[in-house]
């Protein structure tokens, strides 16, 4: 089996700061046991990846931003396990965390810990290979 990739897929409200996205990042990665030095990228959807928050965050844990398109955010939108009623009608997932994150993390992928949110962001985890 190939090395573990851990993915913190993100979502935001518009103008979330970097302490949001850090603190929805560290707490999914709490939430799984899954040590930060673990994390290989955080992934959000392209409409999302301009935002000065999340692209802030990226750089200060030191992992690469990945933007989904929407079409494979809407391919991986069947595996995820939350749905915000207002993200599906705004986004057209049921979350933009989870999807973000099982997209970037390839087909074969599974959800280590579902949405959770800390002010303005949401944050999941996916992985693949030797995960925990």
């Amino acid at each position: 089996m190939g090395a573990a990739v851990i993915v913190a897929g993100v979502g935001c409200r518009r103008g979330a700061g970097e302490h949001d996205i850090a603190a929805a990042i560290a707490a999914a990665l709490a939430r799984a046991g899954i040590a930060r030095t673990e994390l290989s990228l955080i992934a959000t959807s392209a409409r999302k990846s301009g935002e000065a928050g999340i692209v802030a965050a990226a750089a200060a844990i030191g992992v690469p931003l990945v933007a989904v398109a929407q079409y494979d955010l809407e391919a991986a939108g069947p595996r995820t396990a939350t749905t915000s009623a207002r993200v599906l009608a705004v986004a057209g997932v049921p979350s933009v965390a989870e999807a973000a994150a099982l997209a970037a993390a390839g087909a074969q992928a599974r959800l280590l810990a579902p949405r959770v949110a800390f002010g303005a962001a949401t944050c999941a985890l996916a992985g693949t290979g030797a995960t925990p």
